[in-house]
């Protein structure tokens, strides 16, 4: 079987995958590469879901890409026109044609005595093909596309209406005239309440616990301001940096006083609600930061209860019956369909089964390496964003750390770049995140974890990663770059018996 080789393989055509490979094709131009996408169109998360109302939760001047201006006037702006925004960055850049639609990653084997992965692939027809690449930049984001979350719930599957996950949303379904339940709290039940509420006969959003939500203008006046007087890209740049700086010293201030940043949101919200809407349904019990906070356009979602369209519910779920969910508190809540907005499924390295030179990779024992690579893994570069800032911001980042990196390699002649971490680094406790998100503490043990200390940490601060990753040194005391060097994991890292014989 004859073997395509590439200098790099990025997986995913998302905002991730698109914008590695401008960075690719522009810093280093002689560089082949090739993308593989699963899906039959690019667009990564923001072709998935197709809930109405979708939209991004962050500000697209700097969920947006840094060399390409947000020119679409909403700021916080609705799936189509991100999906247009990538569209036009794939074509502006001629990476439409590296692009090979319906290819799923099944597997990635590296070999340190070629210094190459070769990579299982299985087409759309089913068929499987081999390509090898010296380098895998990994953009296939941080959930599982196939699988959304869904708790055990006493009488589930007694119900007789619909049922919906917003993952997998019905294209032909009608929700005109009917009365809904949305159960969860997070952005996309924010999301999905008042855009039902428009054609729906009732919407309740019921929520075990409150979120933080806070109303954003859809429209950022700043930039519609600079725009008429300076040149898009200008204006975008200088709406991008204020907006990055106001949302750091934000952070500051929540960090350093929690309880007076957690009071100033409920007084936000609780402005916004009305009075018929109790303000206990927006007091989360834990503090600012912990999560992330849902902000609504215009404050569509707080318009919707004033309006009567929209119903909070804060309570717990007894059971499911027949005909809609009984309540621990006593009540019952009635529904011709009931919307799960109850999460994602996290997974590591997109659900590729990985080796490095015939040993098992086990996501849940690797370290992240500056929030870009995994200890003891060669040749790898993962794409994530940040939990409480724009995801492309760190995307930005670690794309041009690692065409860095790799003219680098060309430089002394290096054909792999490794993450060394002994049993001295695995041994120490590993540092505590801050973070309470149901989906994230889901996911303990099985995605990479953080160390104790730099480099094996990764912070969600763009100013702090800027001078690290755009600015700092590609060289250091563990990045070791070789020649063809065998990688044996130490006893900390070695995968479980059952698993190794899995990947084998």
């Amino acid at each position: 079987m004859s073997v395509e080789r590439f200098d790099v393989i990025i997986i995913g055509a998302g905002l991730s995958g698109i914008g590695a490979a401008r960075y690719l094709k522009k810093r280093l131009p002689g560089k082949s590469f090739v993308i593989l996408e699963t899906k039959p169109r690019m667009g990564g998360t923001w072709d998935l879901f197709r809930y109405p109302g979708i939209r991004s939760d962050s500000d697209m001047h700097t969920m947006g890409y840094a060399f390409k201006p947000w020119k679409h006037p909403k700021a916080i702006s609705e799936a189509g026109a991100i999906i247009q925004y990538i569209q036009e960055t794939a074509a502006e850049n001629d990476i439409d044609r590296h692009i090979r639609y319906r290819h799923r990653t099944v597997s990635a084997s590296w070999s340190s005595e070629q210094s190459l992965w070769t990579l299982e692939v299985e087409q759309g027809d089913g068929r499987h093909v081999q390509l090898q690449g010296q380098c895998i930049f990994s953009c296939a984001g941080y959930y599982n596309h196939n699988e959304g979350y869904l708790p055990e719930w006493p009488g589930y599957y007694d119900y007789k209406g619909m049922l919906v996950h917003p993952q997998f949303w019905p294209e032909d379904l009608d929700y005109a005239g009917k009365r809904i339940v949305i159960v969860g709290s997070g952005a996309t039940a924010v999301t999905l309440a008042p855009a039902l509420a428009e054609k729906a006969a009732e919407v309740v959003q019921l929520q075990r616990s409150p979120t933080y939500v806070v109303s954003r203008p859809s429209e950022d006046v700043f930039n519609t301001f600079l725009k008429t007087f300076l040149p898009s890209k200008l204006a975008y740049q200088a709406t991008r940096w204020r907006t990055i700086i106001t949302g750091a010293l934000r952070a500051k201030r929540f960090a350093k006083n929690p309880k007076r940043a957690k009071g100033m949101l409920i007084d936000l919200a609780k402005a916004q609600i009305g009075p018929d809407c109790d303000i206990k349904h927006f007091t989360p019990d834990y503090w600012p930061g912990q999560q992330r906070i849902c902000r609504v356009p215009d404050g569509d979602m707080f318009n919707a209860i004033r309006a009567g369209r929209v119903k909070m519910v804060t309570d717990q779920i007894e059971r499911f019956d027949a005909s809609g969910i009984q309540l621990k508190s006593g009540g019952r809540l009635d529904a011709d369909i009931i919307i799960t907005a109850t999460g994602l499924v996290l997974q590591a390295l997109g659900g590729i089964r990985y080796t490095v030179d015939g040993q098992a990779i086990e996501p849940g024992k690797l370290l992240t390496y500056k929030g870009l690579m995994y200890s003891n893994v060669p040749n790898l570069i993962y794409f994530i964003g940040y939990f409480g800032a724009s995801w492309t911001l760190k995307v930005d980042l670690v794309a041009d750390y690692a065409c860095r990196m790799l003219k680098h390699m060309d430089e002394v002649g290096a054909r792999q770049v490794t993450p060394r971490a002994g049993n001295d680094v695995f041994a120490k406790p590993p540092r505590r995140l801050p973070v309470t998100s149901g989906y994230i503490l889901r996911a303990a043990g099985r995605i990479p974890r953080q160390g104790a200390e730099f480099p094996w940490t990764a912070d969600s601060n763009y100013l702090g990663d800027r001078k690290t990753l755009l600015r700092g040194a590609i060289l250091d005391d563990t990045l070791d770059f070789s020649g063809p060097k065998p990688v044996v994991l130490p006893p900390l890292q070695r995968a479980e018996p059952a698993l190794q014989q899995a990947a084998e």
